[in-house]
């Protein structure tokens, strides 16, 4: 499966932004959807991940109440709704499939999108 990643941006802090990762190649519904982050200097970080066949919701501490993840199955795409932003979600993000292990594991992912650039001014 290949995955899109767009809707990167720069955004003032308390704004929103979207993200979207479009797939192609397989139905992404076979799959546990995640978004990772990394700032400069930092390790790659779970954002949040959703598991379509028990359609079960995860995410980061950071960003629980901000940010939803969600999906559209009909457009085989999964969205990272952010609001409320912060200067410290600053980060390349990245969606990911997978289909076993703790989905807050980048290894548990097979397939990754390229990189969205979002920075949060303050």
């Amino acid at each position: 499966v290949q995955l899109q990643a767009s809707g990167g941006g720069l955004v003032q802090a308390g704004g929103s932004l979207r993200l979207s990762c479009a797939a192609s190649g397989r139905t992404l519904t076979q799959y546990i959807m995640g978004w990772f982050r990394q700032a400069p200097g930092k390790e790659r970080e779970f954002v949040a991940a959703h598991r379509e066949a028990t359609d079960s919701f995860d995410y980061a501490d950071s960003v629980k109440g901000r940010f939803t993840i969600s999906r559209d199955n009909a457009k085989n795409t999964v969205y990272l709704q952010m609001n409320s932003l912060k200067p410290e979600d600053t980060a390349v993000y990245y969606c990911a499939a997978g289909s076993y292990g703790d989905w807050r594991w980048a290894s548990s992912y097979d397939y990754w999108g390229q990189e969205t650039q979002v920075t949060v001014s303050s």
